[in-house]
């Protein structure tokens, strides 16, 4: 069976422990090179075979795994984060589909998570956002026509904006032409749990300017909204004055 292992963030021990433990028993390990930390692979067994996807074509990475698992070997497929997030492993698994083979999906920790622990922030504050919108700016790769940053800016919610930190300046536009004032806090999170992991906190007309100040191009999530602010709500589950299922209130 072919596992595909969600790297987590960047970190190396922020991958699941069961993603570690599937990548010590791999003999073929095909990783996201342009985005995985190689210390994930520092400890795979001798005699492991490694190839970095990033020089590979969509067919060459079937190749590979369909050979191993074919001849009895253990194959683990590595993307960046977890997979259900701009990590293309649909089309993979459609293809063993087709192929009769069997695979499987090791969740990881995916860097919008990532960069809210480097915010130490919470995306859903009460009565201020309880949506996270994760996105991308449309480039080589289309966007749905409803899914327009324009569109997605009109609801005020959290958004985490990927694969976008090289087009700051029309992003900045865009989302203020869908409701944002330019002076909502936004955040640029460079390679979140990287060793080399850069905060730069910014608002929504500042983003570019922030980036071209820190020398910040890729491999950056940029979030906006106001749950990077200080005014929300105090949660009502640890409100002495609300009864749950676990506990009445104290008092009114």
């Amino acid at each position: 069976m072919i596992q595909f292992v969600g790297a987590g963030p960047g970190a190396p021990d922020l991958i699941t422990v069961r993603g570690a433990k599937l990548l010590r028993d791999a003999d073929v390990i095909v990783y996201a090179g342009s985005l995985v930390n190689a210390a994930l692979l520092d400890d795979v067994k001798p005699g492991c075979r490694i190839y970095n996807s990033a020089k590979m074509t969509l067919e060459e990475v079937l190749d590979v795994m369909v050979a191993a698992e074919c001849a009895g070997e253990k194959v683990v497929r590595l993307h960046t984060g977890d997979p259900c997030v701009y990590g293309a492993h649909r089309e993979q698994m459609d293809a063993l589909d087709a192929a009769g083979i069997s695979y499987a999906v090791c969740p990881g920790v995916s860097s919008f998570c990532g960069a809210a622990a480097a915010l130490k922030a919470e995306y859903t504050l009460p009565d201020v956002s309880q949506t996270v919108i994760l996105t991308r700016m449309e480039g080589r790769t289309p966007v749905p026509e409803k899914e327009k940053i324009e569109l997605l800016a009109s609801h005020g919610a959290t958004m985490v904006i990927f694969l976008s930190a090289g087009m700051l300046d029309t992003l900045s536009t865009r989302l203020v032409t869908g409701g944002y004032a330019p002076e909502t806090p936004a955040a640029i999170v460079y390679k979140a749990t990287w060793k080399d992991e850069k905060v730069v906190r910014t608002t929504v007309a500042g983003l570019a300017e922030a980036a071209r100040s820190h020398q910040i191009t890729k491999t950056a999530l940029i979030t906006v909204g106001g749950f990077l602010g200080d005014a929300y709500e105090r949660s009502k589950l640890y409100d002495p004055s609300f009864t749950t299922e676990f506990r009445e209130a104290t008092h009114p």
